[in-house]
């Protein structure tokens, strides 16, 4: 561990992160694993929990758990290094690897290339099988593992997705991928980048990636994190400004019930997404335009409803025991099995994830107006549900994601952390700077530790780990 070093007065360094969502958990755990004595460390959440986007909670009519945010965790262990799993597994939380092959269009399960030569004929299975293979050609396992980072590969075109489409020839091939990868896309093929839409649709295939979940609720993961902090926590602390004070320190001005308050920090480190951000007020004219700037290129809404329902009885075991399975209703969504993973579960759980478009303009209707819907769009095989529903919520997640993680031309990463080189010791994280999902956000979170480690870890007898070393060398 390296030393943290205490300035002339013998007060540790203070610094504050702002967001109690994955990134600033994870940014927090970070610091207090890389430094040898307790950090003056506090973060700033604006709501009454932790955990953000991972969000698993219960109904009111029975104890039973389903996720209201992120359903499933990414594993990019089969290609390479995976520190999200070796967090997960540091922390000792089981995991269940799910899986899903069908593809409902039509009410037409499809889930191989023979299925789609008896939907869509010899030409849909000809078409989907050449985009397939120009799909692989343009990012191999290595370059989807490496997307986001200053060393991804430089083979997928530039420019939007959506032409990467129109390159398939047949109507019922092309509907077959748009309806595989909307739901995780959470925008159109027109509104993000062909790199980006390869790797959702890429993310299906083992060989790129393998999909998990943790029994019992993701939310565990961030349970967990939170526990092993030492930092002072602070809830229904919504930080409004921040800027620099009269004694050179950043300053954060926040609410705290009734309250209007004003501190200083040595560091401070915003780990919010994208809306959340797009609401703080930065007061220092140097540091607003650098983050009006940062915001302009990040700027990418996508969006998703999640829909659950508990049944009365378990779900109808679906062919390929899938956990979950792909709807063409709404332009594309993901139904989950929730409890399928449970051999003993007496009571069913299926949730939607709707995406993109359709998620905004579903967004404005009542919870009972959506459950509707929703049930309406079940397919054959589990179409028996409709009658076992028990309880239903709704959780919207507008403007929650991006839909072109990076923008359109992705900074270095040490950029796209530090946004104003006016201001040494303020840095962003977020999923948003590199894919969007819970490994992006770790990889951003450990980025911005070693380097705010490096900035205070100087001076004489001051002993660092190697790769803080390797930071501080790079700033220099």
């Amino acid at each position: 561990m390296s030393a943290w070093l205490a300035d002339s007065s013998g007060k540790l360094p203070r610094v504050a992160i702002v967001g109690g969502g994955p990134g600033g958990l994870f940014t927090a755990w970070h610091l207090e694993q890389r430094t040898a004595v307790p950090l003056s460390l506090t973060i700033f959440e604006a709501t009454a929990r932790l955990g953000g986007k991972v969000c698993t909670a219960s109904f009111a009519s029975a104890d039973i758990q389903y996720e209201a945010g992120a359903a499933e965790l990414y594993d990019y262990s089969p290609v390479d290094v995976d520190p999200l799993r070796e967090l997960v597994q540091q922390l000792g939380l089981p995991t269940v690897a799910i899986g899903g092959s069908a593809v409902f269009v039509a009410g037409r399960s499809i889930a191989n290339l023979d299925d789609l030569g008896d939907v869509g004929g010899a030409s849909a299975r000809r078409e989907f099988a050449n985009f397939d293979i120009r799909s692989r050609s343009a990012m191999t396992p290595a370059d989807f593992y490496e997307s986001g980072s200053d060393h991804a590969g430089d083979a997928v075109a530039a420019g939007r997705f959506e032409p990467a489409l129109d390159g398939i020839g047949c109507g019922k091939a092309r509907r077959y991928v748009d309806v595989m990868i909307h739901s995780d896309l959470a925008t159109e093929a027109g509104e993000t980048s062909c790199g980006y839409g390869l790797q959702n649709y890429l993310m299906n295939d083992p060989a790129y990636m393998q999909l998990y979940r943790i029994p019992g609720g993701n939310e565990q993961l961030m349970q967990a994190v939170a526990g092993r902090l030492a930092a002072d926590v602070r809830l229904n602390a919504a930080v409004t400004a921040v800027g620099t004070g009269p004694n050179g320190a950043l300053q954060l001005q926040f609410r705290s019930g009734e309250r209007h308050l004003v501190e200083d920090f040595d560091t401070v480190i915003l780990a919010l997404p994208m809306d959340a951000l797009k609401r703080v007020r930065f007061t220092d004219t140097a540091l607003a335009d650098a983050m009006r700037q940062h915001v302009e290129h990040h700027d990418h809404p996508a969006h998703y409803l999640r829909v659950s329902v508990l049944l009365d009885r378990p779900v109808p075991v679906l062919p390929g025991d899938d956990a979950y399975v792909m709807l063409d209703a709404f332009g594309g969504t993901c139904l989950y099995v929730e409890s399928a993973c449970d051999p003993c579960a007496t009571n069913g759980v299926l949730g939607w994830l709707i995406g993109g478009t359709a998620a905004v303009e579903m967004a404005s209707l009542t919870d009972d107006a959506l459950v509707a819907t929703v049930l309406d769009s079940l397919p054959p095989p589990l179409a028996i549900c409709r009658d076992r529903v028990m309880e239903a919520r709704v959780h919207r997640w507008t403007n929650a994601v991006s839909a072109l993680p990076g923008g359109w031309s992705r900074l270095p990463v040490d950029r796209r952390h530090r946004p104003s080189r006016a201001h040494s010791r303020f840095f962003v994280v977020g999923d948003y700077l590199y894919d969007s999902t819970l490994n992006g956000v770790l990889d951003s979170a450990e980025h911005v530790a070693g380097w705010v480690v490096a900035e205070h870890a100087s001076g004489p007898g001051t002993m660092l780990m190697d790769r803080d070393r390797a930071t501080m060398e790079a700033l220099q």
